[in-house]
Order: C-alpha cells, then structure tokens, then sequence
C-alpha cells in the first residue's frame, strides 16, 4: 500500500536517523539518494513545517508585469467602457501609447490582465438616448444634402488605429466610406460630387470651414459625448 507523502518523509528520515543506509532507505521507497538528504535536511532545520511541500514559485519573476501598468490598464478600460467607447486590448494599447505608459504591454499582456481583473464584460440593453435634439433633414434632389462623420477609431493587427469617414446622399440613400489615418482628413466627393449642404459633427468643423467645393453649406451638430446647441456655419 503507498504511503502518504508526508509519512513516507517521516518514515525516511527516521530510518535514516535510526542508524538505515540511506541508499537502503531510497531503494525501500523508490526515491533517489538525493531524494532522502533532501528532506533528512529539512527536518534537521527544525522548521515544524519541514514535512510539508514548499512553492516551487521563482522568488523573482523577470517578465513579471508592474503593478502600476496593471492599474492602469484597468483605469484605461474603464474610461473607455464609460463614455461607450471601444475597449478592446488594442484599443487600451493605443491608450496606453498616447499616455507614455512604460513599459508598454503587449495586446495580448492586456488579454490576461482583463480576464485576470475580470474586465471581461461586455455592454448589455441598448443604448441610453441623451434627449440631444438633432436637425432634420431634408434633400430632394442628388447632391443637395451629404451627413458626413467620422466612425472609429478602429484598430487592425500591428496595431494600426484608423477613422471611417462616412458620407450620405439623403436623396438617393447613397453612401461613400473612406478609411482616413485621421480626423484631419476631408472629403473627396470624386465621384457623386460636391453636395450644397455638409452636414457633419462638431468635430468635423475644422475642415467644413477651412475647405469645401464652391457653394457648400457646412451644417454641425452637437458633438455625441458633449451635448450643446446647434452651430450654423456660412461660408462667406
């Protein structure tokens, strides 16, 4: 009948310390010799605990991630889920890289540390409307009026982060989307053409008023995240 580890320890050393050969007390068990000199050693220590089995972790873990990168990671995905924002690994990442955060983990350092923090969860019901009042708009004809705004940021392997710039003809329910690597970026209208009204958010502001086809109208709306009143652009 096989004994117990612990009382097969305690046989060991007290066979040993009885006066046994150690190589007749390895041989007895099936251990080897260093097997007995290493629990015969313990037990001379005099820890009451020498039975027992130690942890068999390192004591000093090279690749082991900082304390203070973990709290952020965490910080930085609860923003994010928050203001209902992408909160995925990349999307911490490139968080992360913006606020210098050294040293910066990998995607998938970020993978374990959410399932470790139990940051895994996804958004449920739908999505809580702000009251802001929108304009209404109205095209009856092509090109008369285009809703552009920016989706994203997006992020690809590498990581590579990315905006959609989408544009719609209300007239014809058509859309165009374009991948930019920015929110600097403008619309082309190469194919259907300069509409007389630009209708987009606060953000998209910048261009609308630095740059649009002769005759367009740039209209903004009230940014999502930051409710306010309506801004009228004429061009001059």
């Amino acid at each position: 009948m096989k004994r117990h580890p612990e009382d097969e320890r305690r046989w060991a050393v007290a066979r040993v310390e009885a006066g046994g050969p150690v190589a007749t007390v390895a041989a007895a068990l099936g251990r080897s010799r260093d097997w007995v000199y290493t629990w015969l050693t313990r037990a001379r220590t005099g820890d009451p605990a020498w039975v027992q089995d130690r942890s068999h972790r390192p004591v000093h873990l090279a690749r082991l991630t900082p304390a203070e990168v973990v709290e952020a990671v965490s910080l930085v995905r609860l923003s994010l889920y928050s203001h209902g924002l992408l909160c995925g690994a990349p999307n911490i990442r490139w968080e992360l890289e913006e606020l210098r955060v050294a040293p910066l983990p990998s995607v998938r350092t970020i993978n374990r540390i959410l399932a470790r923090e139990g940051l895994t969860h996804r958004r449920t019901g739908r999505y809580p409307p702000k009251g802001t009042p929108y304009p209404a708009l109205v095209a009856h004809t092509v090109n008369q009026v285009h809703p552009v705004d920016y989706v994203g940021p997006c992020y690809l392997r590498g990581p590579i982060r990315f905006w959609s710039l989408n544009t719609v003809d209300l007239a014809p329910a058509r859309c165009a989307l374009e991948p930019v690597a920015s929110r600097a970026a403008r619309p082309r209208w190469t194919r259907s053409g300069p509409p007389g009204t630009a209708w987009g958010s606060r953000r998209t502001s910048r261009w609308t008023t630095r740059w649009s086809a002769p005759g367009v109208r740039p209209t903004c709306r009230p940014q999502k995240l930051r409710p306010g009143p309506y801004t009228l652009l004429q061009r001059v």
